[in-house]
């Protein structure tokens, strides 16, 4: 009996002990701090640099040359001589409306002018005749004036033939609508058989220069305002040429390949808007700028030669609405407000809640909050890991 219990014991022995440092395994664990654990971030650190200020405007565009086809005569069109949306030249035909009556008028008009200038012929003949027997008192001074004058109406009669002539054969050219520009022809308003007018100047097509283009451009006053008053402190400086560029924002975000210039700014305040009109010239070699689009324009304003400038990814809604950043202050998550200034490249100038020197987070957001500890790491754009990649 005092063998089994001490087998017993030595059974349980082991295992009490295994029960005991569980126990303290499990009173050990609580003591551990998981906010004192450090969630890795990517940062930035912000520096002054010289930045160019762009100013975010709506505009549409419109095309430099557009050049609607209108019938000039009356008649009915023949044929359509174009495939709708091509290019065409200047000259180019484009449509044919029945020429037989107005090359009918034309024939008359000239057989007129072959009877007024053979009269004319007759006159003339007869008024030199009685200037050489005038002067031998062969006729009367009267019989020789009435055939000067004769001679005068016939020749104005041939002039009046002419003319008519002249016109009848331009009503005849009309019979041949051709381009008045170099572009883009639209669709035909018109089909084969349909009767134009030239009294309602009957619309056919609609042809448009389009390897430019400018878009017009709205700019509140007091947005121009504050601009011209930075470039006169010199906060701003304009570029090296002086000039103002401009780009492209498409639909769907993407930034048009092709730089503009700002051709001139609105001198007057419209009244009822308080905004100033400008316009822009863009190359459209593409043509992928059409007339009546709505697109937003970045204009380069002049440089910011002390600008902290953000990515964009690194600006964050807070519930108000207001733009946030994280700044990393003694090693913690700094939730801060900020105020936003002009678009820069792929990120947004702050003008105010941010110092020179100060570790954003651009990349970790959903990992921290409020005075988390953070462990910062150098921000690598996905453009520079791609290319190091490459390389």
């Amino acid at each position: 009996m005092a063998f089994h219990n001490l087998t017993a014991f030595g059974i349980l022995r082991p295992l009490v002990l295994v029960s005991v440092l569980a126990l303290v395994a499990c009173g050990q664990k609580p003591q551990q701090n998981p906010g004192g654990m450090k969630v890795p971030v990517s940062v930035v650190q912000v520096q002054p640099q010289p930045t160019v200020i762009n100013t975010e405007l709506p505009g549409r565009v419109q095309a430099i040359e557009d050049a609607e086809v209108r019938a000039r005569v009356n008649g009915i069109v023949e044929s359509i001589d174009f495939e709708q949306g091509s290019e065409v030249k200047k000259g180019q035909l484009l449509f044919t409306i029945d020429p037989a009556p107005y090359r009918a008028a034309r024939d008359q008009a000239a057989a007129q002018l072959k009877n007024a200038q053979a009269a004319e012929y007759t006159a003339q003949l007869q008024a030199k005749r009685f200037a050489a027997l005038v002067k031998q008192h062969a006729v009367a001074q009267q019989d020789y004036d009435n055939a000067v004058a004769q001679a005068r109406q016939t020749a104005a009669s041939a002039a009046a033939a002419k003319a008519a002539l002249e016109a009848t054969t331009i009503n005849l050219d009309y019979t041949r609508v051709v381009s008045p520009i170099d572009g883009r022809i639209g669709k035909s308003f018109v089909t084969v058989g349909a009767l134009v007018s030239a009294t309602s100047a009957t619309s056919l097509a609609t042809v448009q220069r389009l390897n430019e283009v400018y878009v017009d451009i709205t700019q509140p006053v007091a947005q121009l305002s504050t601009l011209r008053r930075q470039l006169a402190e010199g906060i701003l400086k304009p570029d090296a040429q002086g000039n103002t560029q401009a780009e492209v924002l498409l639909g769907d975000g993407d930034v048009y390949r092709h730089k503009g210039k700002l051709l001139f700014s609105g001198v007057s305040v419209d009244p009822g808007t308080g905004q100033v009109n400008l316009r822009a010239l863009f190359p459209n070699p593409e043509q992928i700028l059409l007339p009546g689009l709505y697109v937003r324009v970045l204009l380069a304003q002049g440089v910011d030669q002390k600008a902290l400038v953000v990515p964009e990814q690194a600006i964050q809604r807070a519930a108000d609405g207001r733009s946030t950043i994280v700044k990393v202050t003694d090693g913690k998550a700094n939730f801060t407000p900020v105020e936003l200034g002009p678009r820069a490249g792929q990120g947004y100038i702050v003008s105010q809640g941010l110092q020179a020197g100060d570790q954003i987070v651009v990349e970790g957001f959903q990992k921290i909050r409020p005075g988390a500890p953070v462990q910062p790491m150098p921000w690598k754009p996905a453009g520079a890991a791609t290319q190091s990649q490459s390389h």
